[in-house]
């Protein structure tokens, strides 16, 4: 039985990782190339900040996951909202690497990221009653959202988007 527990642990905690290493690997190319072009402010981190961040925070809100999963005792009709939320949050999360550094939607990039913490906010305050641990976990990744929003929007701010047909 703790073999099992410890298994769904470590898949939980795992599962977060699997968008943000498809996501990484697809626009990967684009950091050196495009996304140095643009105007970024100077108080953005540096570029290996952000997978050191990452894979902390996609352990960190994985392992929320399962304390929640584990505390309604599974998928039932309990875990509806709270892992329902999570789900719509994590998929969000994934959406943003494609649309920003893949498709340079820098926009709907924005659009994705605010819709993201409005998610995350609710996920976090379905789980409060339920495990407060699983709760403060997801501190971390907030405060973290609440930078990458704010870059999200100073970068879309700073470099305009080119409509197409338009001539200059």
């Amino acid at each position: 039985m703790k073999l099992q527990m410890w298994a769904h642990a470590v898949g939980f905690s795992a599962l977060p990782h699997i968008g943000g290493f498809l996501g990484w690997l697809l626009t990967r190319k684009e950091v050196p190339t495009w996304f140095e072009s643009l105007k970024k402010p100077s108080w953005r981190p540096p570029n290996k900040m952000f997978p050191v961040m990452w894979t902390t925070l996609y352990t960190g809100m994985g392992y929320a996951s399962y304390l929640v999963w584990n505390d309604l005792g599974g998928f039932n009709s309990k875990a509806v909202i709270p892992l329902g939320l999570y789900g719509a949050q994590l998929a969000l999360n994934w959406a943003w690497t494609p649309l920003f550094f893949g498709a340079h939607k820098l926009k709907l990039a924005l659009v994705d990221i605010m819709c993201l913490y409005g998610l995350v906010l609710g996920t976090m305050y379905s789980w409060y009653p339920i495990n407060k641990t699983a709760t403060l976990l997801m501190v971390p990744y907030l405060a973290w959202l609440t930078l990458a929003s704010s870059l999200t929007f100073c970068i879309w701010r700073d470099n305009p988007e080119e409509e197409k047909g338009k001539s200059d």
